[in-house]
């Protein structure tokens, strides 16, 4: 199971299960967003097919036709009231949402439960800025998931530094699905750089920038005396 599949499962837990929630899914395009609410979507409907987990599970109208005084587990899933390739309204009150990867766009919504960015190292930090006081209110929480796209951005700086994060990391060798020797012919294909960006998790230097990251931090120092003062 993959970090998007997770995370989809996460937003329809919140929707199910802290109605009425708002949940925001962003996005680098729309086309990521309408990809990842089809996740969402897919799994909404597996649940009307309810899976025996301990006993006997109940869909609502089994539960109604069920002989009084019988202790069956039931569930009522909320039904759709609204969908389409970017949204999903559910009866209880709850919503989630795609967004549009346009900072112009997203300044609409309030109070949400669940901000979710999915290839977050590769959303504008414009954007991401924009985001960020709608979980203002209702103290919500933001979720962003990612593999590196250098040493540059909102991503990175949230990764390396202060902020009150839990960070996950997990790499393409931790995972039993992903053999070894797939990993070694990536390994060739790519080069280095790329392949530990794309499968170790590391930050690595930009391929646009003139100088390195660490060349650059090297020049920098808290104790020098500025030239000029004022």
């Amino acid at each position: 199971m993959g970090k998007t599949l997770v995370a989809a499962a996460l937003a329809l837990r919140t929707a199910l299960l802290e109605a009425p929630a708002l949940v925001l899914v962003l996005t680098p395009s729309e086309r990521q967003s309408n990809e990842f609410m089809r996740r969402i979507q897919e799994l909404h409907e597996s649940l009307r097919q309810p899976m025996n987990a301990a006993g006997r599970v109940l869909a609502f109208h089994e539960k109604q036709a069920a002989e009084a005084g019988k202790d069956d587990v039931y569930f009522r899933l909320p039904a759709k009231t609204r969908e389409s390739s970017l949204q999903l309204h559910l009866d209880n009150g709850s919503r989630i949402i795609g967004l549009p990867a346009s900072e112009g766009k997203v300044r609409v919504y309030s109070s949400v439960a669940l901000l979710l960015i999915d290839e977050a190292s590769r959303v504008d930090d414009a954007l991401y800025r924009a985001m960020r006081p709608t979980l203002a209110v209702s103290r919500g929480r933001l979720l962003a998931l990612s593999t590196p796209f250098g040493k540059r951005g909102w991503f990175q700086d949230a990764w390396h530094g202060p902020g009150d994060w839990e960070r996950v990391k997990v790499t393409a060798e931790q995972c039993p699905r992903i053999s070894a020797e797939f990993l070694a012919e990536e390994r060739q294909a790519l080069g280095e750089r790329w392949f530990r960006q794309e499968y170790l998790c590391s930050f690595e230097d930009a391929v646009d920038a003139v100088f390195s990251h660490s060349d650059i931090q090297a020049c920098l120092s808290d104790t020098v005396e500025p030239l000029f003062g004022g």
